[in-house]
């Protein structure tokens, strides 16, 4: 566009609205005009570089290139043209607070300190970012051949993760925090965060002034092993021991499967004894006093008792056969199999 055979756009410079939500813009052209205009917002600033060093840096607000009013604009001053154009590359950095910047990813695999097992943690959240450096930026993470916003953020967002693997894995080796509860702790996690990831980003003119809903959470699968797990410690300690637990667990899944229409009958009965038995002999070893000892599977069993409270078989009979579905010794007058329910011939 033209006014007059005057190019308005190199009369006037400014950061488009279509870039203002980046964190860095760099002007396009390296030749500008003499006693262009250029604005500078209130949130950002604007740096001339020449040749790889900082030439010098614009104030807030509407500025006229005039070497006469800007001394530092003499060093950047292009004589081939006559002294009509400034030769110089121009970046617009943003100073305010960048917000709503999402990283996320997997943290590690990290050693559960309550169940000893290894699991997988994945963590997404949000974090707020500042330029403390302009300068900095551009000569040490930007460049000035890959002016990139995405760079900037992927950088701050590697950092994040880096940081966030070294602390949270020693509060969980300091503290014992166990991994089913990291949810409660999210608060004491982004405090010792934002300590731990301004080292790293300082160097290159970045600092993280905040973080927003992160969440820390398992793989699929290792949260499911956890919580089963959990489950079974709480009702084996409900229980007594590991053995009620597993009699009462089959016991209630004879009763689920008899509801549904399942086995009945000499077999769900046989196993129904068999499991009564691990509970009511609980604690009597094998060949006590007042006991009877299975001859099949060596299970005590009260004394007087006419059948093996495990397996079903008769208790001091002769076991002259054994049964053809499953090989169990039945005794000689026994109509039915005491271990599978079979009839016996």
């Amino acid at each position: 566009m033209t006014l007059f055979g005057r190019d308005l756009h190199r009369e006037f410079i400014a950061r488009p609205d279509e870039e203002k939500g980046n964190i860095l813009y760099k002007w396009p052209d390296m030749d500008i005009r003499k006693l262009t205009q250029v604005t500078v917002e209130p949130d950002e600033t604007a740096i001339f570089i020449k040749e790889g060093r900082i030439a010098g840096t614009l104030p807030q607000g509407r500025s006229t290139l005039d070497g006469a009013l800007i001394p530092f604009l003499g060093d950047i001053i292009d004589w081939a043209s006559g002294g009509n154009m400034y030769r110089a590359e121009l970046y617009f950095i943003g100073t305010r607070e960048f917000v709503n910047l999402p990283f996320g990813g997997p943290i590690d695999n990290i050693e559960d300190p309550d169940t000893k097992l290894a699991v997988g943690l994945r963590v997404f959240g949000e974090y707020a970012l500042a330029v403390s450096d302009p300068v900095a930026l551009i000569l040490k993470l930007v460049g000035t051949e890959q002016v990139s916003n995405d760079l900037i953020t992927e950088w701050a967002s590697e950092q994040i993760l880096k940081a966030l693997r070294t602390s949270l894995v020693r509060k969980l080796t300091a503290e014992k925090w166990p991994v089913l509860g990291l949810a409660g702790r999210t608060a004491d996690i982004e405090a010792a965060l934002l300590t731990d990831v301004q080292a790293p980003l300082m160097p290159y003119g970045i600092k993280i002034t905040r973080f927003g809903n992160i969440t820390i959470s398992l793989n699929p699968t290792d949260e499911s092993t956890l919580k089963g797990l959990r489950k079974d410690t709480a009702y084996t300690h409900l229980a007594g021991s590991f053995r009620e637990y597993g009699v009462g667990a089959g016991l209630k899944g004879i009763g689920e499967g008899a509801a549904a229409g399942g086995a009945s009958g000499p077999a769900a009965f046989g196993v129904g004894m068999g499991l009564g038995g691990m509970v009511a002999g609980a604690g009597i070893a094998p060949g006590a006093a007042g006991t009877a000892v299975c001859v099949h599977c060596q299970t005590p069993n009260p004394a007087g008792s006419r059948f093996c409270s495990s397996c079903g078989t008769a208790l001091g009979r002769p076991q002259a056969a054994h049964c053809k579905q499953c090989g169990a010794a039945v005794a000689s007058d026994a109509r039915f199999c005491g271990a599978c329910g079979a009839a016996v011939a």
